[in-house]
């Protein structure tokens, strides 16, 4: 696969690989939990992906200080965009968070730092587990 220049992706480019990347985590992770009926998978999932989920952790990757300097500078490259798409079920704020959360994976998908996703797709799941998100759906 050839390797797209992440450095000159705008934050909506990003986010767009994102969301495919960190959801390929969450549904492997429901299929190991040995969910299997689509509904179920599909209500479960939103408790990880959703815009409100995804701006809660990334206030407690804030709040714990995960992420590197480079790694905010993409999330707030994503969170800072001209979306043409506007939030559906929640406020803008909420939407543009969850818009950089997804940028950042997006960029560490195309800069290749596998490891790191697995690590930062891992804890979420165990913060979401854990009850940490309070504003999931």
């Amino acid at each position: 696969m050839e390797k797209a220049d992440y450095q000159q992706l705008n934050g909506i480019a990003l986010a767009y690989l994102g969301d495919a990347v960190y959801e390929v985590f969450i549904r492997q992770h429901l299929l190991a939990l040995g969910m299997s009926k689509p509904n179920r998978l599909q209500h479960q999932a939103t408790h990880y992906v959703s815009a409100k989920a995804q701006a809660a952790l990334i206030d407690l990757m804030k709040a714990d200080e995960l992420l590197t300097e480079d790694e905010w500078s993409y999330f707030k490259r994503g969170r800072n965009a001209n979306s043409y798409t506007h939030a559906k079920h929640t406020s803008v704020l909420t939407y543009r968070m969850s818009t950089g959360f997804e940028a950042l994976f997006g960029y560490l998908q195309l800069s290749g730092q596998f490891e790191r996703i697995n690590e930062l797709a891992q804890w979420c799941i165990k913060q979401v587990e854990t009850g940490r998100t309070k504003h999931e759906n």
